[in-house]
């Protein structure tokens, strides 16, 4: 499984807005859907579906994308900053990301707007799953909270499991595996601390 900064192993964005984005920011730069796709390395059919919201990208080509186009992963995923006092999202405005295998899901429910420094998501793993992901910001931790199921986390060759009720919490500025081993489902809350302050 090929490896990106911050990458959440391959995924899949379900979002309405995120075409509109990608058309935005590249005719801000005034750029050919053949200069985006040659500066990025996507095809440059794949970016025309990207925008026509008629496929869900991968993580890895948001991210090849937001490279090309000078900017981030998360800002890529924003969606606006005016936000009402009371938001409401529907299931099809709200990004799920997809590893390769299609056997881990992560579902972002956390506001973009505090994504530089607490980020949270639903997680899923059918049995045999696996999350690999790269360090985060220096000091960043996670905080795996298991709801069903069994699930074991990888640090630095460091192995720990928790079964429905019980904590991770771990250092995640460095590789960091996320497994289900076990013959059911599982499913927990993940928050990312980034620059957690106890760690640094």
């Amino acid at each position: 499984m090929s490896k990106k900064p911050q990458d959440l192993s391959g995924a899949s964005v379900v979002s309405g807005q995120l075409g509109q984005t990608i058309q935005r920011l590249r005719k801000a730069y005034n750029l050919s859907l053949g200069e985006l796709s040659e500066q990025s390395g996507v095809a440059k059919s794949i970016i025309s579906s990207i925008e026509r919201n008629e496929t869900n990208p991968t993580l890895s080509t948001i991210w090849r994308l937001s490279q090309a186009l000078d900017t981030t992963i998360d800002k890529v995923l924003a969606e606006t900053d005016n936000a009402p006092f009371i938001e409401h999202v529907l299931p099809k405005a709200i990004p799920v990301l997809t590893s390769e295998d299609g056997k881990c899901t992560l579902t972002i429910v956390g506001w973009i707007e505090t994504v530089d420094w607490v980020q949270w998501y639903d997680f899923f793993a059918a049995p045999d799953g696996v999350l690999e992901s790269e360090g985060h910001q220096r000091g960043s931790v996670e905080h795996l909270s298991v709801l069903e199921g069994e699930l074991e986390v990888e640090v630095d060759g460091e192995v720990r499991r928790a079964r429905a009720g019980e904590i991770l919490r771990y250092r995640c500025d460095r590789e960091h595996v996320i497994r289900n081993l076990g013959p059911e489902p599982a499913r927990a809350t993940m928050v990312l601390i980034v620059q957690a302050s106890v760690m640094s």
